[in-house]
C-alpha cells in the first residue's frame, strides 16, 4: 500500500496523449482547449464610452457645450468634437474624433441643444482601444472551457477552436449481485449504481463512455470483458473485484492479460483497494465496489488523470472554510476524505455510515481531507473544501 501523494505522483508521470478536433463555440463548453489562442483583435477595437453621457475634448473644462450629434452603440460618429462642443453618446459607442472624455448624463443639465455640467466629473469614462486586450497577446491557455471563456472567444470574433479529443473510456461493473436499474431484484442482489454513476461523471467531463459491461465474479467473463474494453478504449474503469477476497479476480486477470500493475492499494479512506495498471498505451483503474469509494476515487484520481491525458494539469477549485464541529477518529493510518455540507462559510460533516452510504453524497457540497496520523480536527479549524 502506498501513500496518496505517491499514487498521485505515479498518475502525474503518465504523459498527455491526445488528438485534436475543431468545434464551433456552440459545442465548446466543457471541452479542453488544445492550444494557446492569441487575440486576433484589440479589445475594444476602438475608444468607446463607458457611460451614457456627453463626449467632450480632453482638457476642455467650461460651463457649457453645444451638442453636435448623437452617437449610438454600433454607429459611427459623423463629426469631430471641437472646443466648446460635445456629442451625446451611449454606453459602448465609439468616441468621436477630437473627444477625450465623457461627462455622465446625470451630472449635466441639458436645454435647447446646450449642456451645462452641474459638478466636476472625476474620471474620463472612456475604455481605450486595446485596454482590455491587445491584438497578438495570449487570450486563453489550454484549459477546461467555461461559459465566460466562450464569451471571451466570441467577443474576439473567434467562431471555431481546436479542442482535445477525450480518451475513450470503458466501464466494467463486476459482481454477481448487481442488476441493472429497472430489473427485479432477487435475494442478495442490489442495483448497479457504480456503472451509471461513473458514466455520468464521465459525461460531466464531456468524456465518452466507449464500452460498458456488467459481469459476474467469473475469471473467464472478466478477462473477456477487459480484453474487449482494452481493444476499444484508451482507459478502462473496473468497479469491484480489486480487494483480497476469494472472488476478487481483477489483479490476476490483468496480469494474465499482460498488464503492468503500477500500484494496488492506497492509504486513503475511502478507496484503499484502488488499483492502477498499464498495458501498452492503455490504462486501467480498478475501483472499489462500494459506491462512495468509486465516486471519490474517480474525483481524486481518475478525473485529473483523464484531463492530463488531454494535455492540461487540472486541479479542483478549493473553497476555504472553517470546521463547524470537531471530528475525531480512531484509525488515523490513512488520509481520509470526508463529505461535508457548506453553510455560510462553515463546513459540517454529513451523516455518513461508510462507503456504501451513497445517499450521504446528496447532502454533501464537498470533501475535506484529514491527513494521515491526525486523530482529531477541532471545531473552527480553517480547512480547504474540494467542491463536488
Amino acid at each position: 500500500m502506498i501513500e496518496l501523494d505517491q499514487a498521485l505522483k505515479i498518475l502525474q508521470g503518465v504523459p498527455g496523449d491526445f488528438t485534436v478536433q475543431t468545434v464551433g463555440l456552440e459545442d465548446a463548453l466543457g471541452r479542453v482547449l488544445a492550444r494557446e489562442i492569441l487575440s486576433p483583435i484589440d479589445s475594444p477595437p476602438f475608444d468607446k464610452s463607458a457611460m451614457d453621457g456627453f463626449a467632450v475634448a480632453a482638457g476642455d473644462e467650461r460651463e457649457e457645450y453645444r451638442i453636435l450629434e448623437t452617437v449610438a452603440a454600433g454607429g459611427s460618429p459623423r463629426r469631430e468634437v471641437g472646443r466648446g462642443e460635445c456629442a451625446r453618446i451611449m454606453t459602448g459607442a465609439m468616441l468621436p474624433p477630437g473627444a477625450g472624455r465623457v461627462i455622465r448624463k446625470e451630472l449635466v443639465e441639458e436645454r435647447d441643444g446646450i449642456v451645462r455640467p452641474l459638478k466636476p466629473e472625476k474620471g474620463d469614462n472612456v475604455i481605450r482601444k486595446g485596454e482590455n486586450m491587445k491584438a497578438g497577446r495570449p487570450l486563453l491557455q489550454p484549459k477546461v472551457l467555461f461559459p465566460q471563456d466562450i464569451g471571451i472567444l466570441a467577443a474576439s470574433g473567434i467562431p471555431r477552436i481546436d479542442v482535445a479529443v477525450p480518451p475513450a473510456t470503458g466501464i466494467v461493473s463486476t459482481g454477481p449481485e448487481i442488476r441493472a436499474p429497472g430489473e427485479p431484484l432477487g435475494p442478495g442482489q442490489i442495483y448497479d449504481s457504480n456503472g451509471p454513476q461513473l458514466s455520468s461523471q464521465l459525461s460531466a467531463m464531456h468524456c465518452p463512455s466507449g464500452f460498458f459491461a456488467r459481469v459476474d465474479d467469473d475469471r473467464g467473463q472478466l478477462s473477456a470483458a477487459i480484453t474487449t474494453a482494452l481493444t476499444s478504449c484508451d482507459v478502462v474503469l473496473l468497479t469491484g473485484g480489486v480487494s483480497a477476497g476469494d472472488f476478487d479476480y481483477v489483479p490476476r486477470c490483468l496480469e494474465e492479460l499482460g498488464a503492468e500493475i503500477l500500484f494496488h492499494g492506497v492509504a486513503v479512506k475511502p478507496g484503499k483497494p484502488t488499483l492502477f495498471a498499464r498495458r501498452g498505451n492503455r490504462y486501467v483503474f480498478g475501483l472499489p465496489g462500494n459506491p462512495v469509494s468509486t465516486f471519490v476515487i474517480f474525483e481524486v484520481f481518475v478525473k485529473p488523470f483523464l484531463y492530463r491525458r488531454m494535455g492540461i494539469e487540472w486541479a479542483p477549485r478549493q473553497m476555504r472554510a472553517r470546521l463547524a464541529e470537531t471530528i475525531k477518529r480512531r484509525d488515523a493510518g490513512r488520509t481520509e476524505l470526508v463529505p461535508v455540507r457548506m453553510r455560510e462559510g462553515a463546513a459540517t460533516p454529513v451523516a455518513f455510515h461508510g462507503s456504501s452510504h451513497l445517499n450521504a453524497l446528496a447532502e454533501a457540497d464537498g470533501l475535506i481531507q484529514i491527513p494521515k496520523g491526525m486523530t482529531e480536527m477541532t471545531k473552527g479549524t480553517e480547512i480547504d473544501v474540494r467542491p463536488l
